[in-house]
């Protein structure tokens, strides 16, 4: 049983493996089984197909996340009620302030600038010949990982002694008469240089929805404004923006909850020194680096916190959306 509970070698991992799946084929059998068995009480069937949904989610993210709550009320030991002295710490302590200043940053720019480019670049792509291969361009970095990303854009930010840079951004100051910078040592300018990672990524994922928002648009408007006199600059922004309006909602709020989570760019970058961490990172930090699982419980309660309003604005939004179709 030792080598189930903590397996070592390849064999026993794999084996590890087969009999995870063997014992879930088997759970998932016996569920439909028992589902699709005639003469079963109504309830029976809910039972079965929501109850492993619903005990994922008590066990797997209620629980957690109750617990998360508690203990940031508490001492570093989880034994010791102290109010909201934790919160008090993360309101009060410079360090902390400029993590949630950089988090504000990244809040405020990272969804704005993201949706912007996305949105132009889907107007000015949109049914021309090259449409297909310019939109692979601007997508392609969603197919890379954060972290994959992160070390792409730490090789162009490298500096090295002398007037041969190895990054690409270094030498391109060099070649204009200037010299090289540490971008990613120097504050707040490391915070700024990591945002332009984060909306190179998600700049695909807006240009996606947006051009498909775009494209719903009927011809009938497009021609009714024209006819009107209403063309170029113009009909971007009294018919093209309203009546993509819900997407860019979506996009925004999309992007915004994903870079308050965003944890890979700081840490494989900077690893949240030279003042550039944010609240995702600091919580890690805390909680598994510094050893305060209290201040790391009160950093992912904020967390949670800062995302809850945007999720509410989002389902209003679709909510009132919906209304007017």
């Amino acid at each position: 049983m030792e080598w189930f509970l903590k397996p070592e070698t390849l064999p026993e991992k794999i084996g590890v493996m087969v009999l995870a799946i063997l014992l879930f084929a088997a759970v998932m059998g016996l569920v439909l089984a028992v589902v699709d068995r005639p003469r079963l009480p109504r309830w029976v069937p809910a039972v079965g197909y929501l109850g492993p949904a619903v005990l994922l989610i008590t066990f797997g993210l209620l629980w957690p996340g109750l617990n998360t709550i508690k203990n940031s009320f508490f001492d570093r030991l989880s034994q010791n009620f102290v109010g909201i002295a934790n919160y008090q710490t993360i309101f009060t302590d410079m360090g902390f302030l400029i993590v949630l200043r950089n988090t504000l940053l990244w809040v405020l720019l990272v969804p704005t600038v993201a949706t912007a480019l996305g949105l132009v670049y889907a107007v000015l792509v949109d049914r021309t010949r090259v449409e297909k291969f310019a939109k692979t361009l601007i997508f392609l970095p969603m197919a890379i990982s954060m972290v994959g990303a992160s070390i792409i854009w730490k090789f162009m930010y490298d500096m090295k002694p002398g007037k041969t840079q190895i990054g690409l951004l270094n030498q391109i100051v060099v070649w204009l008469g200037g010299e090289p910078q540490p971008w990613l040592l120097n504050p707040p300018l490391n915070t700024f240089m990591m945002i332009v990672v984060m909306v190179w990524i998600q700049a695909g994922f807006a240009m996606t929805v947006l051009s498909a928002a775009i494209k719903a648009i009927p011809d009938e408007i497009i021609e009714a404004a024209k006819v009107d006199g209403v063309t170029g600059i113009k009909l971007f922004f009294y018919v093209t923006i309203p009546s993509v309006r819900p997407a860019i909602i979506v996009v925004l709020t999309t992007i915004a909850m994903g870079t308050l989570k965003s944890f890979d760019i700081v840490y494989t970058m900077t690893g949240g020194n030279f003042e550039s961490s944010i609240v995702a990172q600091e919580f890690y930090v805390q909680s598994f680096v510094q050893g305060r699982p209290d201040i790391g419980a009160a950093l992912a309660v904020l967390l949670f916190i800062m995302i809850t309003p945007i999720i509410v604005y989002n389902v209003r939004q679709m909510r009132i959306s919906e209304g007017e179709r």
